[in-house]
């Protein structure tokens, strides 16, 4: 049996991830796909107590549960799910770690060495907004985390992404950028599956960014 394709996607908070998610599923099922979505922190016990945690744990502690979490969840969710072919479409992979964790003050290599035995996605796609329609967004739905309390973070984050997307080509992540400022999340949605390969085919590394 072909092994199913294992795309993750990432972005500051207000770029619109679980609600693309929630509208790509539907789309890349009537490609032929059998689609399993998920997100990270991973949904149970250990996954749970992390995201209830985010806002008291900080630096190596976090940095630590969060890759914990993301390597239980590989083994026993996401793993499962790609050996039967399925396509799993994650909320949050290791860009937002090599953000978030660097906006709480940790070094990118001590990021990689607490994450270099992570699967490496079919296709990374990283959201992008403008920082003043992030910030709107986020005023209008609310902060859900520390990161999103000070505006300031939210421009580092953008920067952050940005320095972080050359970083993830370079460990061989299959990496496509969306800009969101302008689309709806349905417009994102057909934006990845459009670069999303059929079940079985290989990825585009050369899709350009969409805007």
């Amino acid at each position: 049996m072909t092994a199913g394709l294992f795309i993750t996607v990432d972005g500051p908070g207000g770029t619109g991830k679980s609600t693309t998610i929630q509208q790509t599923a539907p789309l890349l099922t009537a490609a032929g796909h059998i689609v399993h979505t998920t997100t990270q922190p991973f949904p149970n016990q250990l996954g749970t107590t992390v995201r209830a945690m985010a806002n008291e744990m900080q630096g190596r502690s976090l940095a630590l549960a969060v890759a914990a979490d993301r390597f239980h969840q590989l083994d026993t969710e996401i793993q499962p799910h790609l050996h039967v072919g399925h396509t799993v479409l994650l909320d949050r992979y290791l860009p937002s770690t090599l953000v978030l964790q660097r906006l709480d003050g940790l070094s990118v290599d001590y990021l990689l060495t607490i994450n270099q035995h992570l699967a490496v996605p079919d296709l990374a796609v990283i959201l992008l907004a403008g920082p003043n329609t992030i910030l709107a967004r986020l005023e209008k739905r609310g902060t859900k985390h520390r990161f999103e309390l000070d505006p300031k973070s939210t421009l580092r984050e953008l920067e952050l992404y940005q320095e972080a997307i050359p970083l993830l080509a370079h460990l061989g992540y299959p990496t496509v950028t969306i800009d969101t400022t302008h689309l709806t999340p349905a417009g994102v949605a057909q934006a990845i599956t459009r670069v999303t390969p059929a079940p079985g085919d290989t990825v585009n590394t050369t899709a350009p960014s969409s805007s």
